[in-house]
């Protein structure tokens, strides 16, 4: 066992030619039970149709993954039934998550390792809307550093927001601090500026080495110290800009593409000139150093 979730569990196989996988199992803990041994069993009748419903949006989210051969994407490489449920078989990654590397540190990581780290994901990211799907479930648990640095996507959320519309009394499908206000609300407005929010609020956790304030409780009143307040002399002035724009409660304030996103990113930092001093103060300057 990898993982656990009200939605899926995740565990660490070996395939028929011993490679290592990692597969993925639809259980819905809120509407399903393990019977003896693996096998799942629906709690109720009438649960029945929402549990069809979620299997049929896993299978279907899942074949829209195996569609995407991006490097910073988790790869689906098959599926299969089983124990009454449906199974996705992954490539296994090694390394560990951005949750991970920003507790390891003492002080926020670097303004580069944001930039590069992100530059790249959003690069997988622009992929996955291409494919007219949403991730809706980005944090720094589920971005995942491998070995050589490179960042990969992993647990896709949007069967599961598909699932707890349908069953208002399922747990929540997205995380507190990185949804953004639309998947509490109005699933009508969820877009590309949604994963955009996640994104924003992964970057602040990189700075502020917590989760934001949630976005329901900002909604009421909005206490979240904008980055441009935390972040000076930490972060340049043109990088904090972006995560606060990431960041706007309004949906049509944020960036509205990973391509609008991404330019914004790669524009290098802009370096302050000193500021010119006048001959007099010049001179008092060298009598103030005598």
């Amino acid at each position: 066992m990898l993982s656990t979730g009200g939605f899926s569990f995740v565990y660490l196989a070996q395939d028929s030619d011993n490679n290592t996988v990692a597969i993925k199992e639809y259980m819905p803990t809120g509407l399903a039970l393990r019977e003896q041994g693996a096998t799942v069993m629906i709690s109720s009748e009438a649960d029945a149709t929402t549990f069809k419903h979620g299997l049929k949006c896993f299978f279907e989210e899942g074949l829209a993954l195996a569609k995407i051969n991006h490097e910073n994407i988790v790869r689906a490489t098959n599926f299969f039934r089983e124990n009454n449920t449906v199974y996705m078989v992954m490539q296994y990654e090694r390394g560990k998550s951005m949750q991970e590397s920003i507790l390891a540190e003492s002080a926020p990581v670097s303004e580069k390792f944001v930039r590069r780290v992100f530059g790249q994901l959003l690069n997988g990211l622009r992929e996955v809307h291409l494919q007219k799907m949403l991730h809706l479930d980005i944090k720094p648990a589920n971005i995942y550093i491998r070995l050589d640095g490179s960042p990969v996507l992993l647990d896709f959320g949007s069967a599961r927001q598909t699932l707890s519309e349908v069953q208002s009394n399922l747990s929540a499908s997205f995380t507190s601090g990185f949804a953004p206000p639309e998947q509490y609300y109005d699933r009508k407005k969820l877009g590309p500026w949604s994963d955009i929010y996640s994104v924003g609020a992964s970057m602040y956790s990189c700075l502020s080495r917590a989760a934001p304030i949630a976005a329901n409780k900002r909604i009421k009143k909005d206490f979240l110290p904008s980055a441009v307040s935390i972040g000076e002399g930490i972060y340049s002035a043109e990088l904090l800009g972006i995560i606060d724009s990431c960041l706007q409660l309004d949906y049509l304030d944020r960036p509205q593409s990973v391509f609008a996103l991404q330019k914004a990113l790669m524009t290098p930092a802009v370096v302050q000139p000193p500021k010119k001093l006048s001959f007099a103060k010049k001179i008092q300057a060298v009598f103030n150093r005598a």
